[in-house]
C-alpha cells in the first residue's frame, strides 16, 4: 500500500479538477478533438479524473489499468475500423495514459505513446493543462492522419465532449 499515494488521492478535490478544467478550457479540448477528427478516420476521447476513490485506490491500481477499465466502459474499441484512442489524465498523479485500439496499437510504437505522454506530463506539471491535453490531441491526430486518413465513410462515432470524473 502506497500511503503517499492514497493522501494525495484523497486530498484532490473537484474544485481542484475544475480549475485545472474550467468549462472554457473543456470547451477547447472539445473543439480541438473536432477538427482533428476531419483529418483521419480515428476517434479521440479525452479523459480527466480527479483522483481514485476506494477499492482501486487503496489495491493500487495504477494509472494505465484505470484507463484500461475507462476505455472499456466509454467503449473507444467500438469503432468500425478499430481507430479508437482514449487520452487519459489522473490529476493526483499527474500521469498520462494513451490507450489505442487494435487497428493502431500495430501501426504506432508504444515508445512513441510513451514520449506523447511525458511530452504532456510536462505541460501539466508547468499547470499548462489546456495546452497539453490539445497538443497531445494534435499529436494522436498526426499519427492516425498517417495510418487512418480521413475518408468518405468516415463518421464521428464517439462524442468528441471529454468526460470529467
Amino acid at each position: 500500500m502506497n500511503i503517499p499515494r492514497i493522501i494525495r488521492h484523497l486530498f484532490v478535490t473537484s474544485g481542484q479538477v475544475r480549475r485545472a478544467f474550467p468549462r472554457a478550457t473543456l470547451d477547447r479540448i472539445e473543439s480541438a478533438i473536432q477538427a482533428s477528427e476531419r483529418a483521419h478516420a480515428g476517434e479521440i476521447r479525452f479523459v480527466v479524473e480527479g483522483a481514485l476513490d476506494g477499492s482501486p485506490l487503496f489495491k493500487g491500481q495504477s494509472p494505465r489499468d484505470r484507463a484500461l477499465d475507462l476505455f472499456s466502459q466509454l467503449r473507444v474499441w467500438d469503432t468500425r475500423h478499430n481507430t479508437g484512442v482514449l487520452i487519459y489524465l489522473l490529476l493526483a498523479d499527474r500521469a498520462v495514459e494513451i490507450v489505442a485500439d487494435r487497428g493502431i496499437h500495430g501501426r504506432v510504437e508504444t515508445s512513441e505513446w510513451g514520449a506523447l505522454c511525458r511530452q504532456m506530463e510536462a505541460a501539466f506539471k508547468q499547470s499548462d493543462f489546456e495546452g497539453g491535453v490539445v497538443r497531445g490531441v494534435q499529436a494522436v491526430s498526426e499519427h492516425l492522419a498517417l495510418h487512418f486518413p480521413a475518408g468518405d465513410d468516415h463518421g464521428n462515432e464517439l462524442p468528441d465532449k471529454p468526460v470529467v470524473l
